[in-house]
């Protein structure tokens, strides 16, 4: 098998275990996806979604973000890793929405990255989930799964997106990203699979 011949019985197989592919992290807009992306940081989707339901009920928009203290924000999610960091980014964040975007979530990369808080795989979310952009957001499962795979070497993330944005079609990539994800989480663990007992590993040893 061809890496390509690899990459394209992967997207098929995804595309028929998940033929739906639901955000995992809970938001009703571009702004309380992108808190919730921020805060998903060494964090799983899970705990980010019992906590963020007390913050948005605080601070759901730029203006009332803006307006928190870091200390109050810390208190509602302190249950988080890295919180006290992620509190001082929220509130930054708000208040630089309200002064440089007019308090809406601008819809670049670079407007985005700009942001406290905010990487590239932050920002490749939002575009991708709130704006309908094509971008491939490399997570620990994603990454983990192309070198089982040998879709990449693995080296980078940054190495990672390059790659799989290459083997497979654009179109693909916003709903193909969450399916690696659900994949991840279900069938081929970091101690669950050892590259040989998944259905995919399986498949792609033995062709």
């Amino acid at each position: 098998m061809t890496k390509q011949e690899r990459a394209d019985y992967v997207g098929k197989e995804l595309a028929k275990l998940y033929p739906t592919t639901p955000i995992p992290l809970d938001h009703t807009d571009a702004f309380t996806l992108l808190v919730a992306v921020v805060l998903s940081a060494q964090c799983t989707d899970k705990k980010v979604n019992e906590i963020t339901p007390a913050l948005f009920a605080e601070a759901g928009t730029p203006a009332k973000m803006a307006a928190m203290s870091e200390a109050r924000v810390l208190t509602l999610i302190r249950q988080l890793g890295l919180a006290p960091q992620k509190s001082k980014a929220l509130v930054g964040l708000g208040k630089m929405l309200m002064a440089k975007h007019g308090g809406q979530v601008p819809c670049t990369f670079e407007e985005l990255e700009e942001l406290p808080g905010v990487g590239h795989k932050t920002a490749s979310v939002v575009m991708a989930q709130a704006f309908g952009v094509p971008a491939f957001p490399v997570d620990t499962h994603i990454h983990r799964l192309a070198k089982r795979w040998k879709l990449s070497p693995g080296k980078s993330v940054e190495q990672v997106e390059k790659d799989l944005k290459r083997l497979f079609p654009e179109a693909s990539w916003n709903k193909l990203h969450l399916r690696i994800i659900f994949y991840g989480r279900e069938y081929c663990t970091a101690r669950g699979c050892d590259g040989k007992t998944c259905g995919i590993c399986a498949a792609l040893r033995a062709a």
